[in-house]
């Protein structure tokens, strides 16, 4: 099993958590709410409205997601869904646990605790999305402005 630290759609309550719950991509585990232990840029892009996480360390915020526990089924997944290597890596990043919810007793970190997980950032993107305004965290429906284009709904 390995850790993943989602950020953006895969979210609760964001448009592609439906993804992190279907048995056929595999198995994932809500353990803990966290942030980036180093500030990332989080900048929605793209003519889709994509959030990426910039694989910039020491910019921008400290980016509030989700860590999951996963199996290897849904790790192969995620990847082809982040189409990694292309649009995303995935690289292991440190993370401050903010809430522990998982169940397993021998696993829990207390708040405040740092940990490491897998997470899909980017250093494939344009010039000027480095310019783009910056997220601590990620809504579909924020405030923003810029609607997310699900991947079924695009040309």
């Amino acid at each position: 099993m390995a850790r993943v630290f989602v950020y953006g759609t895969l979210k609760r309550g964001q448009p592609n958590y439906s993804r992190m719950l279907d048995a056929a991509n595999g198995k994932a585990k809500l353990l803990a709410s966290a942030c980036t232990a180093q500030k990332h840029p989080l900048v929605i892009a793209g003519m889709y409205n994509v959030p990426f996480l910039l694989n910039v360390p020491g910019q921008g915020h400290r980016v509030k997601g989700e860590i999951y526990k996963v199996d290897e089924k849904m790790l192969k997944f995620l990847d082809e869904f982040e189409s990694v290597p292309t649009m995303y890596q995935r690289t292991e990043v440190k993370l401050e646990v903010e809430e522990w919810v998982g169940e397993e007793e021998k696993e829990k970190m207390a708040p405040g605790s740092i940990t490491e997980a897998f997470v899909y950032s980017t250093t494939s993107y344009e010039a000027d999305w480095l310019s783009l305004r910056r997220y601590e965290s990620y809504d579909s429906k924020g405030d923003h402005g810029l609607e997310y284009h699900v991947r079924e709904a695009r040309d």
